[in-house]
């Protein structure tokens, strides 16, 4: 079994989710800030999470506040900026770290699975892990990256599993 089903969040509503709730599922694991310059970023993975989600995948954000102070809010801050501002509805999770001693478990085996440019660390917010079906980590993406640029992939490992 993948480590992945093993682990659990608590969503931004506080409810505790088992992530092998997402077992068969592709998943697209995002750490994210509402005051960051890549935020606009939520409206390009609500438009893959739409595009794709009938097929299998399922985004998950994780709002972070150890990148320039750039997600201070609280959960109904966060909610309200994904919301209204962005439209999202895919699943977004209670804030957490996601680099040093008390990284969520979940960035802990992401970070040593597939590892950046310059080692474990996530650099920066908006970084994206890709994961399979099966549980299995594909490919990691740094902050800059797009979302729509992703589309291509994406629609691949859907194709191929």
């Amino acid at each position: 079994m993948s480590p992945l089903y093993t682990l659990t969040a608590t969503s931004l509503n506080g409810t505790p989710v088992n992530l092998s709730d997402y077992a068969g599922k592709l998943v697209l694991v995002v750490n994210t800030a509402s005051q960051c310059g890549f935020t606009p970023q939520y409206a390009g993975l609500e438009a893959l999470y739409q595009e794709f989600k009938d097929q299998g995948l399922v985004i998950l954000g994780f709002p972070c506040n150890q990148f320039g102070g750039q997600e201070p809010g609280d959960a109904d801050q966060i909610a309200q900026t994904c919301q209204i501002n962005y439209g999202v509805s895919f699943p977004m999770f209670a804030k957490v770290d996601v680099k040093g001693s008390n990284a969520h478990p979940l960035y802990k085996w992401l970070t040593r699975a597939l590892p950046g440019w310059l080692g474990k660390s996530i650099k920066w917010n908006f970084t994206k892990f890709l994961i399979g079906r099966d549980g299995a980590p594909i490919k990691r993406f740094s902050s800059i990256t797009k979302p729509e640029s992703m589309a291509a992939f994406i629609r691949k490992q859907l194709q191929q599993s």
